[in-house]
């Protein structure tokens, strides 16, 4: 009785085996930042990210001369003022130098922010199209080469640019 059990229980373990031997996972790559950059509408995009961002270069350069101007006459001025005049005058400079700061601070974030909301309809279409390319090759797994994560040892992958930029009309 446990002879014909072990039997079933080893060929059973041989099945399965072989299946799991089978069942290894496809994987694809794409550099997706290159992918992204070769769309027709990323050059559309690129240029209303410049200009907004103009406007903040354009004013932190205001407010740097600005800046420069009132350290100039601070210097030019300083031994001539008085301690309250000095004083009032460091921290007109300070206050200032606070809001250039503060400013590049906010125009970086909301730079940024932009980017993202114009690039998220974009980076949405080319993931649409990797995912409808990795259903029809049947791969499970597609990894985004543009990150720099090397992977030192794997089974060959699937390079997607080409046939992801077929599917998103890009010459």
């Amino acid at each position: 009785m446990k002879r014909p059990f072990l039997i079933l229980f080893v060929s059973l373990s041989l099945v399965l085996a072989g299946n799991m031997a089978k069942a290894q996972s496809k994987i694809g790559y794409v550099d997706f930042q290159a992918l992204l950059g070769q769309m027709p509408e990323a050059k559309g995009i690129k240029a209303q990210i410049d200009a907004y961002q103009k406007q903040f270069v354009d004013q932190l350069t205001t407010m740097n001369t600005e800046f420069q101007t009132k350290g100039q006459e601070y210097q030019a001025q300083g031994p001539k003022m008085t301690d309250a005049a000095r004083l009032a005058k460091e921290t007109e400079l300070q206050d200032l130098q606070k809001r250039i700061e503060d400013l590049q601070n906010s125009a970086r974030q909301q730079v940024e922010a932009k980017s993202n909301e114009l690039v998220k309809p974009l980076s949405d279409k080319a993931i649409a199209a990797l995912s409808a390319i990795a259903k029809e090759t049947g791969l499970a797994y597609v990894i985004d080469s543009s990150q720099g994560t090397q992977v030192i040892v794997s089974p060959d992958g699937t390079d997607l640019m080409n046939a992801a930029k077929a599917r998103l009309g890009i010459k």
